[in-house]
C-alpha cells in the first residue's frame, strides 16, 4: 500500500506539473516549503500574483519547520521586528482561519519572561514601554505574583518578570498546510516531490545578470523570479545562480518531557540567563535553549527529510539544569523524546532577504535563526511586497542581504565566527553599545594602527573599525576571537577591549561618560578630528550621469563644479534609501583616486560606511531600471577621510592647506583639490557636528602623513581625537538625521524634516517625487518631533511617547547632548485621530516620554534646540566666543 500512495503522489504532482508548463512560465517560482516558503506563496497570492509556483523537494515542513518549536514572543528590542510578529500572529491566529475554515492549531497561553538581576528587568522594562505603543498588553510581576501565576515555579533567585498573555505557540504543520490552502485557492500552484536541479540565469543588454528559469526532474519554468527559502541549503541552492548566501548550519536541539501534573495551561517561558526556554506542551514541556559550543553541521546532507541528529547530551546538559532550576518538578520527571535537528544561523542573528546583489530576480527568505515560524508572517508580507512592488513597505534594511558587504558574505572565516557568537548571545541582555568580538579587523583603514595607539575603542559596522572613543588609559586592541572559551579554545586574558566594553553593559550612562563629554565639548569650543574612512567613496561618470544624478537625488545636485550637496535618495513611495553628500567635479583627466575620468558630468558621492553596500546596490538597480548608459566606481578602499571640526578648525587647517579658507573664498558646500603638507587631498567644507569645518578625503599612502600634520598644527589649540560616540551626540544635538536610526525606507524627507532637500519647486522629475507631491497635497499624518527631558535620564530609542496621555509613537534616537545640557530624543508622531500631525497639533500637546515604566514630562521642539539658525557651520560664533571659553576652562 504504501508504495502505490508513493506512485500515486508523484504521478499526481508530476501531472499537475506538466499541466503548469502548458502556462509556459511563472511570474515567481518558490523555493522551500516551509514557513517562509508558505508564507510568501501566501502573501504574493493575496497581493493579486496568483501565477506563482511553490516547489518543495520532499513534503511540506520536511526541512526545518516541522521539528521548529513554534514559540511566538509579540515583544523584541525593535519597532519592525513588533510589527513583523505582530502581522504573523494575526495571520496564524485569526486571518487563516477566516480565509480557510481550518484551524492553525494557535494556542494562545501567554508567555513569561525571566529576570533574574536588575539590569535583565530594566530590559523587559524598556520592551514593556514600547509595547504600550502598539498596544500589546504585558505586566511586571513581583516573584510572588510570578509564583500565583505560575505555581510550579521557582522564584527564590528571581528580580521580576514580565508577563505578555496574548503570547502563544503556533503548530509548524498545521500552519504551512493551511497556508498553502489558502495560496491555491487564491490560484497559486504547490508541487511537492519535486527537487530543484539548476538556475538558469541569462545576461541582459547591459551586461545584468537576471534570473530566466528553474529546471527539476519533472521539467523546467521560464520565470523572472526565485525565492530561495530553503532553509539550511539555501546556501547549495545560491550557488546554482552564483549567489552568495552568508548562512551556516547547526544542530539546534529540545528535549519533550513526560506529562508534569499542574503544568496545564501554564504560559511559555523564557529564562534568558540561563538561556533555556520552556514550551508548553499539552501536559508536558519542551526544553530547549542556546549554548556557547552549539555543533555546526558541516557536511549539509540533500536527503535529510524529516530527519535528526543524534543528540548530544554532554553541550545539551546545560540547559536540562537551568530548566530543573526553574521548575523543579522536572527532576522528579522523564524525557519522553529528543529532537536535535538542523537550523540556519547568520552573523548577526537576523535573516537574509531581498533581491540578492549578484542575480537580479533572484530573492532570499532565508537565514531565520530559528525564527521563522516566529517571523514568517511578516516577513513573508514583506518579501511578497518586495517582489511585486521592488522595496518592501517597512524598513527591512536590518535583514536586507545587501547590509553586508560583498567582501564578507563569502569570508567562512567571517560566517562561521560571527554566527557562533550570535548563537552563543542570543538570550544576552540587548544593551545598546554593544560590539562584537568575532571577526574583528576585517576592514581596517589607514589611520587604524595610530589610532589604536592612541586608546582608540572601536566598533564594527559590517566589517569596518571605525572609532567609538577614546580611553584616557592606553590601547585597548581588539584581539583574535576566543569562541568565549568554547570547543577547548584557550579564553583571551588580560583582554582590556573586552572589560572596557563590559563596561558598557548598562542601561545607566557608561563610566565613561565623561569621556565621551570631553570629545563633544572641545569640539563646541576647541578643536576634535574625527576619522570617517569607512565612509563609501564612489564616482558617477559617463554620458547619462547628469539624467542619473537627476533622478536618483532629491535634490538639485547640477550646481557649479565645485559645489557640495546634502540630499536624500527615494524609493518609488517616497521612502528615504539613504542620506548622503553629492559633489560635482569639474571635467577632466583622471588623476586618481581623488578624480575619475570626466568627458561631461561627474559626481562624488561620500555615504555611511555601515550603508554603502546598500547604497551601492541602490544606485546599481536605478542605473540598470532606468537603462542609463553611466559608470559607478568604487574607491572606498583607496582613500581615507578625516573631518576637522569646531570653531579652531580654521586655524589648524589654514596652516597646512596651501588654500584660503575664508568664508569667502571657501564657502559653506563646497569643496576643492588642494595640498595637505605636500599631499593633495579633496577638502569639504562640510558638518555632521553643526560646528565650522572641513573634511579631508585623502589617498591611503597619504592618510598618515597628513593626520601627523594636522595633530601637530592643532597642539596649540588643544586638538584631540574623537569617535563616533561623540558624533552621535553632537549630531542628534544639531538635528541632523541619522540614517536607519531618525530616517528609515519607510520615512519620507517631508516627514522627517528634510524637505529642503527635495527639488519640490523645481520641474525635474526625481524618483518619489510623485509620491512626495501627493504626500504633500494631502498633508502630513506623521512627523519627526525632537524632544528634550529636563532629568537627567539616559534613553537609546523605543521609550514610548505620550501626547496627553495617548501614546502617539516611539523614539527613534536619544542620547545626551553636553553643549545644551539635556537627554534629547527623535521620534516620528502620528495623530491618533487619523488626522494631520501639524505645528499646532505639536504646540497644544502636553507631551511625555516613558521609559522602563517610568513616565516623564518632555518637551517638543519644532527646531533644533542647538543654534537653530545655522550660525555655527557658516563660521559665525560670538566676538568673545573662544575668550569665554578659555576662562571656563580654567
Amino acid at each position: 500500500m504504501c508504495c502505490f500512495q508513493c506512485k500515486c503522489q508523484i504521478t499526481f504532482f508530476t501531472q499537475q506539473f506538466g499541466f503548469y508548463l502548458n502556462k509556459s512560465h511563472a511570474e515567481a517560482v518558490v523555493i522551500g516549503g516551509g514557513s517562509l516558503g508558505c508564507q510568501t506563496v501566501y502573501h504574493l497570492a493575496k497581493m493579486g500574483m496568483t501565477n506563482v509556483v511553490l516547489l518543495e523537494r520532499d513534503r511540506l515542513t520536511a526541512g526545518t519547520t516541522w521539528h521548529t518549536a513554534g514559540l511566538l514572543w509579540q515583544l523584541r528590542p525593535s519597532d519592525v521586528e513588533v510589527e513583523l510578529l505582530a502581522h504573523t500572529r494575526q495571520v496564524i491566529s485569526h486571518d487563516l482561519e477566516q480565509e480557510t475554515g481550518l484551524e492553525t492549531g494557535w494556542i494562545q497561553n501567554g508567555g513569561l519572561f525571566i529576570a533574574s538581576n536588575k539590569q535583565r528587568l530594566d530590559e523587559y522594562k524598556r520592551l514593556m514601554s514600547l509595547g504600550k505603543v502598539y498596544g500589546i498588553e504585558s505586566h511586571v510581576l513581583s516573584p510572588a505574583e510570578t509564583k500565583d501565576l505560575y505555581p510550579l515555579m521557582n522564584v527564590d533567585d528571581l528580580y521580576g518578570t514580565l508577563y505578555v498573555p496574548k503570547d502563544g505557540t503556533m503548530d509548524p504543520a498545521g500552519t504551512c498546510t493551511t497556508l498553502s490552502r489558502a495560496a491555491t485557492a487564491r490560484g497559486a500552484t504547490v508541487i511537492e516531490n519535486c527537487p530543484v536541479t539548476g538556475i538558469q540565469v541569462s545576461t541582459d543588454d547591459m551586461g545584468v545578470k537576471r534570473v530566466k528559469a528553474v529546471e527539476t526532474f519533472h521539467g523546467t519554468i521560464q520565470t523572472p523570479v526565485v525565492v530561495n527559502c530553503a532553509g539550511v541549503w539555501a546556501t547549495k541552492l545560491g550557488e546554482m545562480a552564483g549567489v552568495k548566501v552568508p548562512l551556516i548550519a547547526m544542530h539546534h536541539a529540545y528535549v519533550v518531557t513526560e506529562r508534569i501534573e499542574g503544568i496545564q495551561n501554564m504560559p511559555n517561558v523564557r529564562d534568558h540567563d540561563a538561556s533555556v526556554y520552556l514550551r508548553l506542551q499539552g501536559d508536558a514541556l519542551s526544553v530547549g535553549g542556546y549554548e556557547q559550543n552549539p555543533v555546526f553541521w558541516d557536511k549539509v546532507s540533500d536527503k535529510f527529510a524529516f530527519s535528526l541528529f543524534d543528540l548530544d547530551w554532554d553541550v545539551f546538559m546545560q540547559h536540562i539544569e537551568g530548566a530543573i532550576n526553574r521548575v523543579p518538578a522536572l527532576e522528579q520527571t522523564g524525557i519522553k523524546s529528543t529532537v536535535c535537528g538542523p537550523e540556519s544561523f547568520t552573523a548577526d542573528h537576523k535573516p537574509l532577504m531581498g533581491e540578492a546583489p549578484e542575480v537580479r530576480g533572484f530573492f532570499l527568505g532565508c537565514g531565520f535563526n530559528s525564527a521563522g515560524m516566529m517571523l514568517g508572517g511578516g516577513c513573508g508580507r514583506e518579501l511578497a511586497h518586495w517582489i511585486i512592488h521592488g522595496r518592501p513597505e517597512k524598513d527591512m534594511y536590518g535583514y536586507d542581504i545587501r547590509r553586508f558587504h560583498h567582501s564578507l558574505t563569502d569570508n567562512n572565516k567571517w560566517i562561521r565566527e560571527r554566527s557562533h557568537e550570535s548563537y552563543a548571545k542570543n538570550y544576552s541582555v540587548v544593551f545598546p553599545f554593544d560590539e562584537p568580538l568575532a571577526s574583528r579587523n576585517m576592514r581596517t583603514d589607514p589611520f587604524h594602527k595610530v589610532l589604536t595607539e592612541q586608546g582608540c575603542v572601536f566598533q564594527e559596522r559590517h566589517g569596518w573599525e571605525r572609532p567609538g572613543w577614546f580611553n584616557q588609559d592606553g590601547a585597548a586592541p581588539v584581539l583574535d576571537y576566543d569562541w568565549y572559551g568554547a570547543y577547548d579554545i584557550s579564553k583571551n586574558q588580560n583582554y582590556k577591549y573586552n572589560e572596557l566594553l563590559g563596561k558598557e553593559y548598562t542601561f545607566d550612562y557608561p563610566p565613561h561618560h565623561h569621556v565621551i563629554k570631553n570629545e563633544c565639548l572641545t569640539c563646541r569650543h576647541g578643536v576634535s578630528v574625527f576619522d570617517m574612512s569607512y565612509f563609501g567613496k564612489f564616482y558617477l561618470t559617463g554620458p547619462d550621469a547628469k539624467k542619473a544624478a537627476d533622478w536618483l537625488f532629491s535634490a538639485d545636485v547640477n550646481k557649479i563644479p565645485g559645489s557640495t550637496v546634502y540630499t536624500c535618495m527615494l524609493n518609488k513611495r517616497g521612502g528615504s534609501e539613504a542620506d548622503l553628500t553629492v559633489s560635482r567635479l569639474e571635467a577632466g583627466t583622471a588623476n586618481l583616486p581623488l578624480a575619475p575620468e570626466a568627458n561631461g558630468d561627474a559626481y562624488y558621492l561620500a555615504i555611511g560606511g555601515g550603508v554603502a553596500e546598500h547604497n551601492w546596490n541602490h544606485i546599481k538597480t536605478v542605473l540598470q531600471d532606468e537603462a542609463f548608459n553611466c559608470q559607478l566606481t568604487d574607491y572606498s578602499e583607496d582613500m581615507g577621510m578625516i573631518s576637522i571640526q569646531g570653531p579652531k578648525s580654521r586655524e589648524v587647517l589654514q596652516e597646512i592647506l596651501d588654500t584660503d579658507l575664508s568664508n569667502e573664498a571657501f564657502a559653506f558646500s563646497t569643496h576643492k583639490v588642494c595640498n595637505a603638507a605636500g599631499h593633495k587631498v579633496r577638502a569639504m567644507r562640510l558638518s555632521f557636528v553643526g560646528e565650522l569645518g572641513w573634511e579631508l578625503h585623502i589617498p591611503k599612502d597619504s592618510c598618515v602623513p597628513v593626520y601627523q600634520a594636522v595633530m601637530a598644527a592643532g597642539a596649540k589649540h588643544s586638538i584631540i581625537n574623537a569617535g563616533y560616540r561623540a558624533i552621535d551626540s553632537l549630531s542628534i544635538e544639531k538635528g541632523y538625521r541619522h540614517w536607519h536610526a531618525d530616517l528609515r525606507p519607510d520615512d519620507t524627507p517631508l516627514e522627517a524634516g528634510l524637505a529642503f532637500t527635495c527639488k519640490m519647486k523645481s520641474t525635474i522629475p526625481f524618483l518619489g517625487r510623485a509620491s512626495l507631491e501627493k504626500q504633500k497635497a494631502e498633508g502630513l499624518r506623521r512627523r519627526i518631533v525632537c524632544f528634550t527631558i529636563d532629568e537627567k535620564v539616559p534613553m537609546f530609542g523605543l521609550e514610548a511617547i505620550f501626547r496627553n496621555g495617548v501614546p502617539v509613537g516611539h523614539l527613534r534616537r536619544s542620547d545626551y547632548g553636553f553643549f545644551i545640557d539635556k537627554q534629547i530624543g527623535y521620534g516620528y508622531i502620528r495623530n491618533p485621530d487619523g488626522g494631520v500631525v501639524n505645528a499646532d497639533f505639536i504646540k497644544s500637546g502636553k507631551f511625555a516620554l516613558e521609559r522602563m515604566g517610568v513616565v516623564y514630562e518632555a518637551k517638543p521642539h519644532l527646531k533644533s534646540p542647538f543654534d537653530p539658525s545655522n550660525n555655527r557651520v557658516k563660521g559665525i560664533y560670538p566676538d568673545n566666543y573662544h575668550n569665554v571659553y578659555k576662562a571656563n576652562a580654567q
